[in-house]
């Protein structure tokens, strides 16, 4: 159970981190939320685990971390916002592959020791980052279009602005990361594994994308409810001083 319980750790912290960085930075800490997990990811999904009986890469949970940014940018801040985070992300991972791979260009030290590990690491890099990218563009976009096509429908049908935010947050991101955990498993492992093993990656991305994003759903809660308090706080300032 040790996977199983860093795995469940790791989905406390980053989550928790998500709200800890909006309170301190604001819709920029989770711009700069973005370009970390989009970085990091692109390396740790090179890993694969086993757990709750399922094999994945050990990713995922990072990159669904990325969903649950876009979307409470989405409520609080505006779909060009949530975009604006995309195109961050996109940026970010295009200058990590160009530095990562000028590492490997470098004539070593006769005491250097690092670089057959990072030449181990980061010559595989170019591809899983380049599908991921892809993905990362289409799945993440998507996701945005498709939370605000919710937001529009319901509004339409309630009247309220606020209602439903749980539809939109789970409607969009269900559906974006099945497009996700399919295009990145294709793209990134074809040829790499045998058709069994990226059918079980694929399903067991998915699995924990579903198991994240209904988790994610308080979170985006929170992130309002925090938002609006601040708003609040601001306005009560302001009223103070006319």
């Amino acid at each position: 159970m040790t996977n199983e319980i860093l795995l469940i750790g790791s989905l406390l912290v980053l989550y928790g981190s998500v709200l800890l960085w909006f309170y301190l930075f604001g819709t920029g800490g989770l711009m700069a939320f973005t370009v970390f997990a989009t970085i990091a990811a692109n390396i740790e999904v090179m890993i694969l685990v086993d757990a709750f009986g399922m094999e994945m890469t050990l990713g995922n949970i990072l990159f669904a971390t990325t969903f649950l940014v876009t979307d409470i940018l989405s409520e609080v801040a505006g779909k060009s916002t949530a975009q604006k985070a995309v195109w961050a992300g996109i940026a970010a991972n295009v200058l990590f592959i160009l530095v990562s791979q000028s590492w490997l260009v470098y004539t070593p030290s006769t005491s250097d020791w690092v670089m057959p590990s990072m030449q181990a690491v980061f010559s595989n890099t170019p591809r899983m980052m380049l599908s991921s990218l892809a993905v990362y563009v289409a799945a993440q976009l998507f996701d945005v279009w498709l939370y605000h096509a919710w937001w529009k429908l319901t509004e339409r049908k309630t009247g309220d602005h606020r209602a439903f935010l749980w539809l939109r947050n789970n409607g969009s991101t269900l559906i974006s990361q099945l497009v996700n955990a399919v295009l990145f498993t294709g793209l990134a492992f074809w040829g790499i594994y045998d058709m069994p093993t990226l059918v079980s990656v694929a399903l067991s991305s998915y699995v924990i994308f579903i198991f994240t994003s209904l988790l994610d759903t308080p979170v985006v809660y929170a992130a309002r409810r925090l938002y609006e308090k601040k708003m609040g706080q601001t306005h009560d300032r302001l009223d103070s001083k006319q």
